[in-house]
């Protein structure tokens, strides 16, 4: 912060400059306004407010102001260059100051997502940001039609409303690969919560995931690589909700952490579908409706757009081909088991 009349010495100059012009009646030079925009620069970096700076000049023009008649057009014009000279380098002094802020904010935040910075540094550049990376966090991701960078629309929209809400919150939000991120403390639900219903407001429907919260420095990568991969489990499964929690899905990476086993469980258990007019698809979907219904018959027709005969038929045909009964608790966990498996392994789309 500049000290009490500090702004006098980014005047230097400026009597004489408007002395010469009333007394030639010539322009000032280039490299009178030159001065005046490395001074203007040089009162930004200082801390000055241009307020402050524009009425020291306006004094300054009437203390040096010309006695001579006619003089006074010559000395306005001068004032005017000259002002403007010095906003011009004020100015291009805070966009300067805006870019690298900007820069420092995005290295800071790739390298908290990525990891990839010695996490006492990070921790000492989060504070800088309004986070403590000592506590524990939780990181949201939101994924819609477009990609979102920091100055799209949709970001602002989501930025001010959260700030309306919790402006007092310790929350860092950003964006990555076109996605919308929230980060914050790990015991402030209700925080994520509205990021994930603004966020899905803003998008006209984008897919929000939200990874458990995680601790030290290190959580809000753990946290935001679980987002990221619960978003993609979120796909495949080919979810409904607009709002999925990692916490809620932890068994289907359990499912797939022995791929290969899972692939013979899929192709053993439903392999013999491809054999069905239509293929596997229809008798797939068939059967995943099924048991989203609780295995009851009317309702899973109900979402089928079907009749409870043509379901019917349609269970019966699957037991035909692949000898397990859907309504057999004991085949039943096997059929959905594998049901899960193919929709992990985008089988029969793709060749497992």
């Amino acid at each position: 912060m500049a000290e009490p009349g500090a702004a006098e010495r980014y005047v230097d100059g400026y009597a004489e400059l408007l002395a010469e012009v009333s007394v030639t009646g010539r322009r000032p030079t280039r490299a009178a306004l030159d001065q005046r925009r490395a001074l203007g620069e040089r009162a930004a970096n200082d801390g000055l407010s241009l307020r402050t700076l524009v009425r020291q000049h306006l004094e300054a023009t009437r203390s040096a102001w010309p006695g001579t008649p006619g003089a006074a057009d010559g000395v306005l014009a001068a004032v005017a260059q000259a002002v403007d000279a010095f906003a011009e380098g004020y100015e291009r002094a805070q966009r300067l100051a805006v870019r690298q802020e900007e820069a420092a904010r995005r290295e800071f935040i790739d390298d908290l997502l990525y990891g990839r910075s010695d996490l006492g540094r990070l921790a000492e550049r989060a504070e800088r940001f309004g986070l403590v990376l000592s506590h524990t966090h939780a990181v949201a991701v939101a994924r819609g039609l477009e990609a979102y960078d920091d100055t799209a629309p949709v970001t602002r929209r989501v930025e001010t409303a959260l700030n309306s809400r919790f402006g007092d919150r310790r929350i860092l939000l950003a964006t990555k690969n076109g996605l919308l991120i929230c980060v914050a403390p790990g015991d402030q639900h209700e925080v994520l919560a509205h990021f994930a219903k603004q966020a899905h407001a803003a998008t006209d429907g984008s897919r929000v995931a939200v990874g458990r919260p995680q601790p030290g420095a290190g959580g809000v990568v753990h946290s935001y690589e679980e987002a990221l991969s619960t978003l993609d489990l979120a796909d495949r499964l080919k979810l409904d909700d607009p709002v999925v929690h990692a916490a809620d899905l932890l068994v289907y990476p359990v499912l797939t952490r022995d791929r290969q086993a899972m692939a013979d469980l899929v192709l053993s258990a439903l392999g013999p579908l491809r054999d069905a007019r239509g293929g596997a698809e229809p008798l797939l979907r068939t059967l995943e409706v099924y048991f989203e219904s609780g295995c009851t018959a009317a309702e899973a027709a109900r979402r089928l757009t079907l009749s409870v005969r043509a379901l019917t038929y349609r269970l019966e045909r699957i037991h035909q081909l692949t000898g397990a009964d859907p309504s057999d608790p004991v085949h039943r966990y096997t059929l959905q088991t594998a049901v899960i498996g193919a929709r992990l392994l985008d089988w029969p789309e793709q060749e497992i």
